[in-house]
This record gives C-alpha cells, structure tokens and sequence, in this order.
C-alpha cells in the first residue's frame, strides 16, 4: 500500500544538512520550521508536549512523520513506522535516549497502511498496551495480513483485466505471490481499543478530537488539539494522498469520501500547525484543502475530455500523472485511475462499456 499518489516527492534527504530553522513560505502555506527535519533517534518539540521524529521508509517515499506525546507518567505515540530492523533500531535509540525514564503508555494509529501500523503489534506487545485504531481500520488490516496466497486471487487478475493492462502484464501478475502487506506489518494484536469520530483523547496536559477522514483509507482519524492537528496523510503539504479502487471492492466511489472529507476538515480552524505523515509541518489548512480539490477537479475535467472516445485505465494513465508509469506501479496507478473513472461515471458523466473479453472502458455519456 502506498501512502502517496504518483507525485514525485521533491523534500529533503533524511539527516540531511538544511538550513536553520527559519520559516519559509511556499504556495501559499507557512512552514514554521522551514526545510528542516530531525535526524534519526531525535525528538523535537514542536509545541508543548508535541515531539516530532523522523523514519526512513524503504519506498519512493523516503520517510515518515511519527509523534511522540508527552502523557505525564508515559509516552503516547501516534503511529509507528514500517516493520524493518532499522524502524526498529530507530525506536530502541529513542528509548534508550530521549525518551528514557518514561514508558509507552499508549499506541495509536491513525490508519492502516504499512508505514502508519508497520510496528504497532511490536510496540505494543514490548511495552504491554493495547493498539488503539478506529475499527475498519483494524479489521482491514487484520484481514489483509491473513490473505498470503501463492498466488493472486482471480479477482485481482480480473481487475487488471478490467483495467486494461497488456496482455504480458496480466501474466507477470498471475506469477506472482500475494499477500505483501503482511511482509512489513508485525503480527497485530488480537484484539484493539477503538477510536471513532468525535471521541476526545485526554494525553498529558492535552486533549486530542478524533476527526475521522476518508477516501484514502475507510476511516483515517486525524487528532486535534489546542492549535494543532496530526493529520495523518489526510492533509499533506506537497504531494496528494493516494486515493484508489482495489480489488477487495471494485466497485468503490473513493474519491466521492475524499472531497467530502476535504469540505468535514474545513470545520477545522484554517489557522492551525498541521503536523502531517509526509513533508514538514505548515499552516495554511484550508488553503491546502482547496488545492487538493482544485488538483482532483483538474484531473477528473481532462479525463472527462480524454473519454470522448471511450479509453480504458490504463489509456488514462498519460492524462492523470505526471510521469511515465512503469509496470512496477500498474497497480497504484490502475487504483487512482479507476477512482477517478468511477467518480465521473457515479455522476453521470461518463458510462462504462465491456467487451467480450472483460475490458471496461469509459466514454462520456
């Protein structure tokens, strides 16, 4: 699973030497810290009570946000990173060094994906606490380490199928394992404690509101507190999250979650330091969100334009991203293609035709 849409990441270099910490203003958002991130096995107070720590992820995306809370007896940590031996040696660092003397007394996570609950089962079978996640969240991945297979599921197959993928594709496919979730996700607990929407989170001095978005993943909580929000990969400064169909429901509207949770956030005050999964923290909330909605309304209008004639998935590619797609990301950016497809063809816009060999393809109605 993949945290971020085909949008090439552009940030600094873990550990990286940057310039001091001096605010910067780009694209119409304010970076306190500008450029600069922690190194690995550091904290930094971003406010009161509120550390920031930097992972490095084995993927395109080449880190992650993590956040430790001050909980007055304990440490609260909002997501965990990947399940790797350097993830792990970056947390025995912290806790043999900044983070000593305390326990963790809490694990949360905000969703799903790999680099969010890679370590939750670690983290919190070492320090004997429950996992606390909003329950599709849990489920979905419980389901999804459980599903190791020689091979894919025909679903699958037919999805890409479906999608339009070159014959020779589909057939590297079919030769493959499935079930790569589980490879960096710790065994999970057997049981959580859920969060939801609305819940308030009392952490040390601090009190977090559950505000649960979708599209990229079924129900993302995002926490805010006093002038703060962790945000997850619902709001992130420079690149989009990703937002896709799979094949476990390939009939999804995603994207219809998505922009609706876009409009939710703006209850959130537009002034507030987001403090997000990817790239550095910023303000500037709401003008972010309208640049996601702006970004999204784009793509669907020229892929509305793209399907005069009626195009496939994969033909929808060269419209949609801004890169050539190898064959190694056919399927994150089949997911993304798809949910854009099914939003127009949702409303009307477009209509779906299949062929005799499966293929869908969309023109407009």
């Amino acid at each position: 699973m993949s945290d971020a849409s085909l949008t090439a990441y552009t940030g600094p270099v873990l550990g990286s030497p940057e310039a001091e910490r001096a605010p910067e203003e780009r694209r119409g958002l304010h970076y306190p810290f500008g450029r600069w991130v922690p190194e690995g096995g550091t904290l930094f107070e971003v406010v009161p009570g509120v550390h920031w720590l930097r992972m490095p992820l084995p993927f395109g995306l080449d880190h992650i946000n993590l956040w430790a809370l001050d909980a007055g007896d304990g440490w609260a940590i909002v997501d965990t990173g990947v399940n790797l031996g350097a993830s792990k040696k970056h947390w025995e660092a912290l806790f043999a060094g900044p983070m000593a003397g305390k326990p963790v007394t809490r694990v949360i996570v905000t969703h799903y994906h790999p680099d969010h609950l890679g370590l939750a089962g670690w983290l919190c079978a070492r320090w004997n606490v429950p996992l606390e996640i909003a329950r599709t969240e849990y489920l979905l991945a419980r389901t999804l380490t459980l599903d190791v297979r020689e091979a894919p599921p025909q679903e699958a197959v037919d999805f890409s199928i479906r999608a339009g993928w070159p014959h020779d594709a589909v057939e590297t496919l079919r030769g493959r394992p499935w079930g790569n979730f589980s490879k960096i996700v710790h065994a999970m607990p057997a049981g959580f404690k859920r969060i939801r929407d609305g819940d308030v989170l009392t952490i040390g001095a601090r009190q977090w509101t559950v505000v649960t978005g979708r599209g990229h993943s079924p129900e993302h909580s995002c926490l805010v507190s006093d002038g703060v929000m962790i945000s997850g990969d619902q709001v992130l400064p420079r690149i989009t999250s990703n937002v896709s169909v799979y094949p476990t429901e390939p009939y999804a509207d995603p994207l219809a979650d998505w922009l609706e949770s876009i409009e939710t956030l703006r209850a959130v005050d537009k002034d507030i330091l987001v403090l997000p999964a990817h790239n550095e923290p910023f303000k500037g909330l709401h003008i972010r969100l309208d640049q996601l909605r702006d970004d999204h309304h784009a793509k669907l209008d020229k892929l509305l334009a793209f399907c005069a004639e009626p195009r496939t998935a994969f033909e929808s590619f060269a419209t949609l991203f801004r890169k050539p797609i190898g064959e190694g990301d056919y399927g994150i950016a089949t997911g993304e293609a798809v949910a854009h497809l099914h939003w127009l063809e949702e409303r009307g816009k477009l209509r779906r035709m299949t062929d005799a060999a499966g293929v869908d393809r969309f023109v407009a109605a």
